[in-house]
């Protein structure tokens, strides 16, 4: 039985873990990931199931400014190659999956990632530090462990006779094994409407339910709600051709005589009723697999013990030194931002390899020094907007933040900072401090972008923000928040214009550098 000790061990080298190992190689990091699969990016081998990706990736963008670019596209990691993006693999607005196992291989092989593939991890302990047992019966010792496994099992809800049903994760998605059938799909959300859209050509009548009403991400602006291209279903539910999205929960599943009866209870009136279908298909999500964690290593759960719960350093509440990276990460701005998705946890995994230089080394976040004068703060603000993607794809969770000591001519400029450690002791912001983010306006998704009756009230009112993304700034001292101001949107998320952006945030900083409240 093999034994090695290493100062960091990632698990699984989807696209957080191997991002992750970009990071700590370039710092010279002792670390090893561990993949069960022969590659980096096996779940992608499997899902989604459909193998079209909803990440959006746009080659053509008529930009060659190749940090803006990233805005566009969803799926590339971090790297100091420009060319080494995912939109060099394909040209697909919504690529196929198995394109990205050959772009994440790549991208390991190209920096010589130290990732041990075929290697499973089945136990994980810490009787003093973590020891983690591979399935051939290794043992690795590690002071801290960055688990980025992804999910690992599905989410089933407590239902009766739920077990009897099919499961996204394994069920057939050959159309013609449902054809002439009668199915229901337990599941309102991307996974549920991709399997009713693969179906409609040869089931003979598809049911969606779920107990909440349905949330589109073009309102709410979470990715994760339902897209566009996977609700081509709605339309036949409204034409009426035999297929039906159904606001209700289950009260019990029972197979009888090789059909399904199911019956459940209507939201919208008080009304139990029993349907009978020949296929019942689970598509209610996924959770973490925690069946590794043993003694010591146990994290607390949350969500419906469906994710690891985290602290503002994307460490467990309870489990000192273990820290989780990717999609496992979105407890902490669960539906509201982008850490689920590729696009926004690459900045967290960049922001996380920085937390663990400064935790276990000692360093600084990241700065440049600037003069601490308005025209210089705002013209570097300004030009961060100007090409930033972290702050576009992290919006409302990462800013950029200039911090101005007491009585210093000159102030630091950090970038890419979550809000939740902006005045975390050691992170940097002391004194004035002025940061800008990206952000939707409060109660965007109330109004239906496309009514324009609605919007053209919202947009007169002077109390409301912008509904749409645009650059809000805020003036903190000694941690105390002083003045925002709300910079108007702009349709090419280009925030240069001299009058209407520069000078009144040099106006803004000016004030926050005077000591005065400034000016909003």
């Amino acid at each position: 039985m093999g034994s090695e000790t290493v100062e960091y061990l990632i698990i699984g080298a989807g696209p957080a873990g191997t991002q992750l190992a970009y990071f700590l190689d370039r710092a010279g990091s002792d670390y090893l990931v561990v993949e069960a699969g022969e590659s980096a990016g096996t779940t992608f081998r499997t899902f989604p199931r459909h193998r079209r990706m909803i990440s959006i990736n746009k080659p053509h963008t008529g930009s060659d400014d190749a940090e803006r670019n990233l805005r566009m596209d969803w799926n590339s990691l971090l790297s100091d190659d420009p060319k080494l993006r995912f939109t060099e693999y394909t040209g697909k607005f919504f690529p196929d999956a198995g394109d990205y196992v050959r772009y994440l291989a790549d991208f390991a092989d190209a920096y010589g990632l130290n990732i041990r593939y075929d290697t499973r991890i089945v136990a994980l302990e810490r009787p003093s530090d973590f020891v983690a047992t591979t399935g051939k019966g290794e043992r690795i010792t590690a002071k801290r462990v960055v688990v980025a496994t992804g999910f690992g099992r599905s989410y089933v809800p407590d239902i009766p006779g739920i077990e009897t049903t099919e499961s996204y994760w394994d069920m057939p998605v050959d159309p013609g094994e449902f054809t002439d059938q009668r199915v229901l799909i337990i599941g309102k959300g991307n996974s549920g409407f991709e399997t009713a859209d693969n179906l409609n050509e040869h089931a003979a009548r598809i049911h969606v339910l779920g107990p909440s009403a349905l949330k589109f991400a073009w309102r709410t602006h979470f990715i994760g709600h339902l897209r566009a291209v996977n609700n081509n279903f709605l339309d036949t539910y409204q034409l009426k051709t035999q297929n039906m999205v159904l606001d209700a929960t289950i009260d019990r599943i029972e197979r009888r005589d090789g059909e399904y009866h199911v019956t459940l209870t209507y939201a919208r009136r008080p009304k139990t009723v029993t349907l009978v279908y020949d296929r019942v298909l689970t598509c209610t999500g996924f959770a973490l697999d925690d069946s590794i964690f043993g003694a010591g290593a146990r994290p607390e759960l949350t969500i419906k013990d469906r994710f690891p719960k985290l602290t503002e350093e994307w460490e467990s509440v309870n489990v000192p030194d273990l820290f989780f990276a990717g999609t496992l990460t979105q407890s902490r701005d669960f539906k509201k931002y982008t850490s689920a998705f590729i696009h926004g946890f690459r900045y967290g995994v960049r922001a996380l390899s920085q937390v663990l230089a400064h935790r276990y080394n000692g360093a600084e976040w990241p700065s440049r020094m600037l003069p601490a004068e308005p025209e210089a703060i705002a013209d570097a603000l300004l030009d961060r907007l100007d090409h930033t993607s972290a702050l576009f794809q992290q919006f409302g969770f990462l800013c950029d933040f200039v911090s101005v000591p007491a009585g210093s001519s000159n102030a630091r400029y950090h970038e890419e900072m979550p809000f939740d450690l902006l005045h975390k002791p050691g992170y940097g912001a002391k004194g004035t401090v002025i940061t800008v983010s990206l952000e939707y306006g409060a109660g965007h998704s109330a109004i239906d972008p496309f009514d324009v009756e609605a919007g053209r009230a919202w947009e007169a009112d002077p109390a409301n923000e912008d509904r749409y993304m645009h650059p809000v700034v805020r003036h903190f001292r000694d941690g105390e928040l002083v003045s925002v101001k709300h910079l108007p949107e702009q349709i090419y998320n280009e925030w240069t214009d001299e009058d209407e952006y520069r000078l009144p945030l040099r106006e803004f900083v000016a004030g926050a550098l005077s000591g005065a409240p400034a000016v909003a």
